[in-house]
């Protein structure tokens, strides 16, 4: 296909042929390619969330390499298998084998994580190249107090070897810091995978801000506050609490005040 218009000309066909649940999350996934759009986390083409198809079929969905971030729709999404095989791609475009390799390693080994978000934002980039990674210098930061995994860089993710490190080194958590790369987020769902990122992306601008500074010197609050905020972290942290919801509900009218086509 060669235009965006003739993309969304797919829309019925494709939501005739998946079951609501599916639909469900396409739509739900387009959202979240949406808002990242417009909080400029995008970089041109290059970056990607996947979500897991409901049902038994190991599948999950993914944008179309081409695709800016700000044309992903509910039926342009590309169906994929964890072998790579594509199931269903609306595009013709294909997906970035860079992607599916970070995606299919953690959706086959963590089954408790329905979404991917991976990122190559400046200020996520500029904390993964510090040693430290992520200081505990903000409410935001420190909300991610033990649970933040690394990756080292092996370069460009074209090899499929790298998956079994990439498991390795996340182990039980849902988010990482890939180092001199970027950042990435998982979750229970589309909504939890996303507030995860955005609390994640703001704990990076805060920090990096604040060693603009230069000389002054950083602040960084007692063991025992740590400890506080980490338990006070978790009713956001697993994905259960009804802040998530809440928190997600008002992203998606934010979004529709100037954007409905994700829908489609």
């Amino acid at each position: 296909m060669s235009s965006v218009t003739s993309l969304s000309s797919v829309s019925n066909t494709v939501r005739q042929r998946v079951t609501p649940e599916e639909w469900e999350v396409r739509v739900k996934l387009a959202a979240a390619y949406r808002l990242a759009a417009l909080y400029k986390w995008t970089d041109h083409i290059y970056t990607h969330f996947s979500a897991r198809v409901p049902g038994p079929d190991e599948h999950f969905l993914i944008n179309g390499f081409g695709l800016l971030f700000d044309e992903i729709t509910a039926s342009n999404l590309v169906k994929v298998d964890l072998d790579g095989t594509l199931v269903d791609d609306p595009t013709g475009l294909g997906i970035n084998y860079a992607g599916y390799v970070i995606h299919s390693a953690i959706h086959g080994a963590r089954h408790d994580l329905q979404a991917v978000l991976h990122t190559h934002t400046r200020d996520g980039i500029a904390v993964s190249a510090q040693k430290d990674g992520l200081l505990p210098i903000s409410q935001h930061a420190i909300a991610f107090s033990g649970r933040v995994a690394y990756h080292g860089y092996e370069g460009v993710a074209l090899d499929l070897d790298e998956r079994e490190r990439l498991v390795a080194d996340l182990g039980d958590k849902s988010v990482m810091i890939l180092r001199n790369h970027g950042l990435l987020t998982a979750g229970v769902s589309v909504e939890h995978a996303f507030q995860q990122l955005q609390s994640l992306e703001r704990a990076c601008n805060i920090q990096i801000a604040a060693q603009a500074a230069g000389n002054a010197e950083l602040i960084f609050p007692p063991a025992e506050v740590v400890a506080k905020v980490e338990q006070q972290a978790k009713v956001f942290s697993n994905g259960e609490g009804p802040g998530v919801a809440r928190h997600w509900n008002a992203l998606v009218r934010q979004l529709e005040r100037t954007d409905t086509d994700y829908k489609n």
